[in-house]
């Protein structure tokens, strides 16, 4: 390795997958789990600011329904479209783009002062975060060596959580001692998302799609600069069909459906738990307050901590099946235990909250392992948009649900989605842990055609 920790120096031929991490490895984690705390914080920061906007501005429940679900709503556009507009043109200048317009959305709400501006505002900050979502996991994947890829991929979802907690926290004491100081809360994503977007300048294209698109000599000079002289760039022969075409062909469509269908199991109940969190523990005859809903979301980080150990020691598929299984398990018990046994409930929410939040570990990992290069930017996007479908539509199901058939029952179905997961996991699931790319998506393809 030389002086300045940057690149290696190889006499024998070594692929870019099989690298020891250096300075510029550490810097692109740096500035996806950057992102990710970002996205965590500023969707977490809405919850607090809403209550006392809406008090303050008596606004309509329409209006809070709009503003409480337009980070969602940006998220799904901005995944959707921005992962085929990365595969076609590149991740980098996307990866840059991404946060001036977040940065500069996130300080506006500083000014905003009714409904309709921040539901702008708050659709225009979700967009790029959506776009950012499949950026950062597809650059991140295409950039890390194999053995170090799940984990570092597998502990934004720690990270995210962390974001989304310490924004609850600062709400909190923002509400408390200044309560009309709403936008503040909003505003203070400004503060994370300038130092990401100073940081992101300047950082180089994937190698990966460069070689895609036929410009081989860029993608040498980016190896050599930022990885090392005489490393090798392994990647499959182009695919003769592209886009979405490709994504939902034959040889495919198994690996973009089973990645889309991991993350939306996942999330669904976890959303849609920690969304009425002070309704369903009050159902579960669980004092709700901020001391308990603050403990929890440390569990939650607790959980990503489990997740990556997991993602470090298990196999893929391993955790992803145990995974869904333990969740539902612990749901279950909960669904079904009698109020009268507190301390059971307590234990078994305690296991749930767990271990969905370790789970969700793979949420990062298993979407741009599976599919190639041309489409792996498409593909993540493809199973961001369709987890904030399948959010969006547990939050707004479940408070129709518990009214109409019980908290109890509502839970159920959210427990038979968990074990729709393990399902999913046990028919689809490939196992990647310590191969190149271009060898886990084969292996995927190969157990596809058996």
């Amino acid at each position: 390795m030389d002086g300045n920790n940057n690149t290696v120096n190889t006499s024998q031929p070594m692929l870019m997958d099989d690298v020891p991490m250096n300075h510029f490895h550490k810097k692109m984690t740096a500035l996806t789990w950057g992102a990710h705390f970002v996205d965590g914080y500023s969707i977490g920061s809405i919850s607090m600011a809403l209550t006392v906007m809406a008090a303050q501005t008596n606004m309509s429940p329409v209006w809070q329904g709009l503003i409480g679900s337009s980070a969602l709503i940006g998220l799904f556009f901005g995944s959707s479209i921005m992962g085929k507009v990365a595969d076609i043109y590149g991740r980098q200048k996307i990866f840059t783009l991404n946060f001036i317009i977040i940065t500069l959305a996130s300080l506006l709400q500083l000014f905003v002062s009714g409904a309709p501006s921040l539901f702008i505002l708050r659709v225009i900050i979700g967009f790029f975060l959506g776009s950012d979502y499949t950026v950062c996991f597809t650059l991140l994947s295409e950039i890390a060596p194999r053995k170090q890829r799940g984990d570092l991929l597998g502990f934004l979802s720690a990270i995210w959580t962390i974001g989304y907690c310490l924004s609850t926290v600062i709400g909190f004491v923002i509400e408390k001692y200044y309560p009309s100081a709403w936008n503040w809360v909003l505003a203070s994503t400004f503060v994370p998302a300038i130092i990401m977007l100073i940081a992101r300048l300047g950082t180089p294209e994937s190698p990966r799609w460069l070689v895609k698109v036929g410009r081989l000599e860029e993608a040498r000079a980016i190896v050599d600069k930022y990885i090392g002289k005489g490393v090798i760039i392994e990647e499959a022969p182009p695919e003769k069909e592209v886009g979405y075409r490709l994504l939902f062909s034959k040889k495919y469509r198994k690996q973009t459906w089973f990645g889309a269908l991991f993350f939306v199991c996942n999330v669904i109940p976890y959303f849609a738990v920690y969304t009425f969190l002070p309704t369903i523990l009050q159902n579960l005859g669980i004092k709700a307050s901020f001391t308990t809903d603050l403990a929890l979301n440390i569990l939650l980080v607790v959980g990503g901590f489990v997740g990556l150990w997991c993602t470090m020691k298990l196999t893929r598929r391993g955790f992803s099946i145990g995974g869904f299984l333990i969740c539902g398990a612990a749901l279950l018990a909960v669904s079904v235990i009698p109020v009268s046994l507190t301390p059971v409930i307590i234990a078994s929410f305690v296991v749930f909250t767990v271990a969905i939040s370790a789970l969700s570990n793979l949420s990062g990992v298993f979407p741009p392992e599976v599919l190639p290069t041309e489409v792996r930017s498409s593909g993540v996007g493809f199973a961001v948009a369709m987890s904030r479908v399948g959010s969006a539509a547990a939050t707004f199901m479940l408070p129709i649900m518990m009214s109409g058939i019980g908290m109890r029952f509502s839970l159920l179905i959210l427990d038979a989605v968990l074990f729709i997961g393990a399902l999913v996991c046990w028919a689809w699931a490939p196992e990647t842990k310590g191969l190149s790319l271009t060898s886990a998506v084969t292996e995927g393809v190969e157990r596809d055609a058996k």
